[in-house]
């Protein structure tokens, strides 16, 4: 039988834990949670399938993994612009956003439309996957950009974007100075310029998203002998 949303709320909150509520909250969750891990999120959508009636149900609830649940149920193709534009306004942590970005807005039939208003809306988390679908475009599909009409935005609007936002811009910057040589001198020098998470705590291992770090690594990587592969930060 096909699983209710009763009954997967019951079964997210039993694999919910206070150490993951506490992860969550730093990254800025707040109290409508049950604390899973992803990995077990995603053993239940195996369990449930596609159900896009379930999934509207479970985002519906505003609880952050019926949220996470929902997005991989759902079928992207059977929303219409006006539903996920909703559903993208009504995002508020980082975690949901950033799958309901990669497993629903990129899958989305009208995604390129939406891009070009998300852009210079004045809402953050649209404001966000507006960018963030331009950083896919800069990597994979940039015909039709206007590159330099991106790095004049970029230089004067990045500083003072909303932190939502602001990640993405980021991710558009750094990959227009990794994929496109032409652009790469410019870019550098924005990111440097402006210093946007010059100081972001990074991993050891990992690579900073100061974006002149970033090229440089990136770069270094695509011109090393045998290596290639996806290097900008959002998957593009």
């Amino acid at each position: 039988m096909p699983l209710t949303a009763p009954q997967a709320l019951a079964r997210l909150e039993d694999l919910g834990t206070e150490k993951v509520r506490a992860q969550n909250r730093k990254r800025g969750a707040g109290d409508a949670q049950f604390g899973v891990l992803n990995g077990d999120v995603r053993k239940l959508a195996k369990e449930a399938k596609r159900d896009h009636a379930l999934a509207l149900e479970l985002w519906a609830t505003g609880i952050v993994e019926a949220r996470l649940l929902a997005i991989l149920v759902l079928e992207p193709k059977r929303l219409s612009a006006e539903e996920l534009d909703a559903m993208v306004r009504s995002v508020d942590f980082v975690g949901v956003a950033d799958w309901l970005d990669s497993y629903v807005v990129r899958q989305h039939p009208e995604k390129e439309a939406l891009r070009g208003a998300w852009m210079s809306d004045p809402h953050p988390w649209a404001a966000r996957f507006g960018w963030s679908l331009t950083a896919e475009r800069v990597g994979k599909r940039p015909e039709g950009l206007d590159l330099e009409a991106l790095l004049d935005r970029l230089e004067t609007e990045l500083v003072d974007a909303a932190p939502e936002a602001q990640w993405t811009m980021n991710n558009t910057l750094a990959g227009i100075g990794i994929h496109h040589p032409e652009h790469r001198a410019r870019a550098l020098a924005i990111g440097e310029a402006l210093g946007v998470y010059r100081d972001y705590p990074t991993p050891r291992g990992c690579t900073s998203p100061f974006a002149p770090l970033w090229i440089g690594e990136m770069v270094r990587r695509l011109e090393a002998p045998g290596r290639q592969g996806d290097v900008v930060r959002d998957g593009t």
